[in-house]
């Protein structure tokens, strides 16, 4: 993923280390209820798609610009799957990370899947049971947006 302009901004005054921020993930499907991967330029691996909000953009705004800037494809989010606390990320730069992400399920209304920017090798609809191999992160967050429960979320409440 592109650093934000804002980031680089801040990295210049605390450096590397830890940043606590906002990021946004999504589980877009279409009418056909295929899942829209791309895979990652940094990794090389398949992934749903995710971001980083702007200052003061909200997150829901937020999740539908970066569909769109990686894919090309409208989307409209219809709920909040889940709201999850990450494990810090140290970059291979030494750069520090901590997300709370907040996953939503998107739905598809317009555009043509393509790789729409350089964070992406490849842009894909996927059936279900055709998913490419993903980490936990992604399928946690697609299983979750095939349902139509509560939004999810962890705590440590009553440990």
């Amino acid at each position: 993923m592109a650093t934000p302009d804002f980031i680089r901004d801040l990295r210049a005054d605390v450096g590397r280390r830890l940043l606590f921020l906002p990021g946004t993930s999504a589980v877009v499907l279409d009418d056909e209820g295929r899942v829209l991967l791309v895979r990652r330029a940094d990794t090389g691996h398949w992934s749903i798609i995710g971001g980083i909000p702007e200052p003061g953009e909200q997150p829901a705004d937020a999740v539908v610009r970066e569909v769109y800037e990686e894919t090309a494809v409208r989307a409209v989010p219809e709920r909040l799957v889940l709201v999850q606390t990450l494990a810090p990320v140290r970059y291979p730069n030494g750069d520090v990370c901590q997300f709370v992400d907040m996953s939503f399920r998107c739905r598809a209304v317009g555009g043509r899947a393509r790789v729409n920017d350089e964070e992406s090798l490849e842009v894909e609809w996927f059936g279900p049971d055709e998913l490419p191999p993903l980490e936990e992160f992604a399928l946690t967050r697609i299983e979750r947006a095939g349902g139509d429960g509560p939004t999810w979320f962890q705590t440590t409440a009553g440990e």
